[in-house]
């Protein structure tokens, strides 16, 4: 909570500087056209000569430039929710007036929405502190999807990882490669489950895979040893049935252009830790085609739990970039989709939960992970991982 408070702070800075300033105006204003000595007449002896006026004018601003700048640093420093976006207008408007008198607003709007929701957080988070509700029997692995590896300080899945352990879970990572075909990255994970129960004496663990890294978590369980070593798996936003989109613009762009992307991919994912990265493999492997043969080789096991979650965003300017540009796109395509895959595309096990929103903003590929670390109206994406994993709590896993 040291952020919300700092970031709260700003915001009353800002706020007293809206206030503090209407009256300083309107105080400078009455004395310099001399309402003061009208109204109420002047003590003997003194006269307040625009030099007066002005050396009072001089102070307020200097007061209420300090009380601005601290707000808005402490605001800028802290906020989540203000974006890239936000400030730069917040600059460039800076300087137009009354659009600067606009921007104050929205971002003092917007900064005391985020105070109010971390508050609620933490808040309701300390109500359940004793009931532990995400304690699970087994550990929850989280798979990252493709094109991304688990760093330390650019966590792939947001707030979500922090919003569990919060609530008594405890959470490993894949680790494994950005770009890879799916039955090397299964290999990669079937390594590291391995892994995670002889360092741990776990005995399983539960798998929460996003995108890709569902495919690779079904290959893992069905062509490696690691069956016997996971309790569950929750895919979200998986493409079971791949993307038809995908097909067709590989369909359409060259071998020779596809090679330079993918040389240029894997030169740039080789030196942030891939070993032999392949991007063309990692692609081909979510077309429809590929995946229409990898679900008639790849059969679920029985004594696993399988369940799968999947969303969508309203409309094409909703979400954010790149998501919004290709979900029109996607569309013509594969139909309703989260701006990378079909809705049709993310069913898959016992249990299957489809997330949307009301009005024009959806919830999106890169939302369903926190990626921006967006609060969302109508969809908490970190309470409802905590439900997600309390689910399987409850089920005994």
């Amino acid at each position: 909570m040291g952020r919300i408070k700092v970031c709260n702070f700003g915001r009353i800075m800002l706020k007293i500087f809206c206030w503090t300033t209407v009256i300083l105006a309107i105080y400078l204003i009455l004395g310099i056209t001399g309402c003061y000595e009208k109204w109420f007449g002047g003590p003997a002896g003194i006269v307040k000569t625009p030099v007066y006026w002005l050396i009072r004018a001089g102070i307020g601003i200097l007061v209420e430039s300090i009380i601005f700048w601290i707000g808005i640093i402490m605001v800028y420093a802290t906020s989540e929710q203000l974006g890239i976006r936000w400030r730069v207008l917040g600059i460039v408007c800076g300087w137009i007036p009354v659009a600067h008198l606009v921007m104050l607003h929205i971002i003092i709007k917007t900064v005391g929405e985020e105070v109010r929701m971390e508050e609620m957080r933490a808040k309701r988070n300390l109500q359940r502190k004793e009931q532990r509700i995400c304690s699970t029997k087994y550990p929850v692995l989280m798979v990252h999807g493709v094109f991304f590896r688990d760093f330390e300080h650019l966590n792939y899945w947001g707030r979500i990882p922090a919003e569990l352990e919060a609530n008594g879970a405890v959470i490993c990572y894949g680790n494994h490669n950005s770009a890879a075909a799916v039955r090397d990255s299964a290999k990669e994970l079937a390594e590291r489950i391995h892994q995670i129960v002889i360092k741990t004496g776990c005995e399983k663990v539960n798998v929460i895979a996003h995108s890709k890294g569902g495919l690779d978590m079904r290959a893992a369980i069905a062509l490696t040893d690691i069956a016997p070593y996971v309790a569950s798996l929750t895919t979200i936003n998986t493409p079971h049935r791949g993307c038809q989109f995908a097909d067709y613009l590989l369909g359409k762009i060259p071998e020779k252009q596809q090679q330079m992307v993918a040389n240029a991919y894997n030169a740039g994912a080789a030196k942030l830790g891939d070993i032999n990265p392949d991007f063309l493999a990692a692609v081909y492997d979510l077309t429809s085609e590929k995946c229409s043969e990898f679900n008639n080789e790849i059969k679920d096991n029985p004594d696993i739990y399988y369940q799968s979650v999947g969303s969508k965003l309203n409309h094409p300017a909703s979400g954010r970039f790149p998501l919004n540009f290709t979900y029109p796109l996607v569309k013509y395509f594969d139909g309703p989709n989260d701006g990378l895959v079909g809705e049709e595309s993310f069913r898959w096990g016992q249990n299957y939960q489809f997330l949307t929103v009301s009005g024009k903003r959806g919830i999106s590929h890169g939302d369903m992970i926190d990626l921006n670390r967006e609060n969302i109206k109508g969809f908490d994406v970190r309470e409802f991982y905590v439900q997600v994993v309390a689910g399987l709590k409850k089920m005994g896993f």
